[in-house]
């Protein structure tokens, strides 16, 4: 990034001069990258200032641009407030949402999502991976009910791309949101991809301007951003399965330790085939969630997703799968990554397990 930041640093809008012929070149070497790291073609990524625009701009712009009389649309409930939030505003507003629900480890039904369809369906957003428990959506299977009734499927898969396998030609999804900042890349920066085959999908831009993006997201392109994406994207996959299975191990290794020193320790979210190797979620009976979060102040956890840790309410995505406030609010999410090793492993289940004795002593 830092060449862009010091020295070519044009504006890629900018085609009358050298300084923004190189700023170009920079963003659409970095778009052909990507493309190929998520088997889709340099045209159908539109870059965003992260997954949330990216959701916001798949959702709404579908609504905005489909036929008259297609006003419903179809979400999971454990959602980031970021499909959440949209639907609930599109259904104030006079649309139809259908909120379909998960069973115990947090999975969504393919056959509940196709019997969810009818006529008036524009669109279905089920994320590929839950970023609080690490359920796998079985996003094909979701994509082909929808391809059948000629139904839009969006996922947001920032919490997927870089982690487990993500191909837009077996996925078959129409869009796909992610951002940079979940794979190690600079914050402030993702992307859209928006199908261009069977045929283009269009979408309503969300706000006007000078029609970058082709139009669909307009403002001037922050160049350093976007090629920090385009490498740490490349990064990613080249070490995905090594690091899949590294952090997989030290994820069993974190649960096992402390279940075999507590009692009263339930794990949320599916078993380790079917959720993202770097998480963990647990809930400890019979502790005060908020005492036991504070007394790990040392520890980089939450109880929630990081967009809504500032709420004292507890996790939308924990009561879906059937918890009580209490024991929702007594859950610990751990997130594992590139730096974590077997020592932070021990020192993280000594401190959860004498935390929680602590409480209950």
């Amino acid at each position: 990034m830092l060449p862009y930041l010091r020295d070519d640093f044009g504006n890629a809008s900018s085609t009358s001069h050298q300084y923004g012929w190189r700023a170009e070149a920079a963003v659409e070497d970095a778009r052909e990258r990507i493309a190929a790291g998520i088997g889709a073609e340099p045209e159908e990524i539109i870059f965003t200032s992260g997954a949330t625009e990216s959701n916001n701009l798949a959702i709404q712009g579908r609504l905005g641009s489909a036929p008259p009389g297609r006003d419903h649309i179809v979400v999971g409930v454990t959602e980031h407030p970021s499909v959440l939030e949209v639907a609930a505003r599109l259904e104030r507003e006079g649309r139809r949402v259908t909120r379909l629900p998960v069973d115990g480890s947090g999975m969504i039904d393919p056959d509940a999502v196709a019997a969810a369809l009818d006529e008036h369906t524009a669109l279905v957003s089920i994320a590929a991976a839950n970023g609080e428990i690490g359920a796998l959506a079985p996003v094909g299977e979701i994509a082909q009910r929808c391809r059948a009734r000629d139904v839009v499927f969006h996922s947001d898969a920032s919490q997927a791309l870089g982690k487990i396998p993500l191909d837009t030609g077996t996925l078959d999804a129409d869009l796909l949101s992610f951002s940079g900042h979940k794979i190690y890349g600079p914050k402030g920066i993702g992307a859209l991809y928006i199908r261009s085959r069977r045929p283009r999908l269009l979408l309503r831009p969300l706000f006007e301007g000078g029609g970058q993006e082709r139009g669909l997201r307009s403002g001037t392109l922050p160049v350093p951003q976007i090629v920090g994406l385009a490498r740490a994207l490349e990064l990613c996959l080249e070490e995905r399965e090594v690091e899949a299975g590294r952090l997989g191990n030290l994820r069993d290794s974190l649960l096992e330790r402390i279940r075999s020193e507590l009692e009263g320790v339930r794990l949320n979210g599916p078993g380790p085939g079917a959720r993202l190797p770097a998480n963990l979620n647990l809930s400890f009976e019979a502790v005060d969630g908020e005492r036991l979060l504070l007394a790990l102040s040392d520890l980089a956890i939450s109880s929630g997703s990081a967009c809504s840790s500032a709420s004292d309410a507890p996790s939308h995505v924990l009561e879906a799968l059937g918890h009580s406030d209490s024991l929702a609010k007594a859950s610990l999410r751990f997130g594992l990554g590139r730096g974590t090793t077997a020592e932070d492993i021990e020192y993280a289940a000594a401190r959860v397990v004498e935390e929680v004795k602590r409480q209950r002593g």
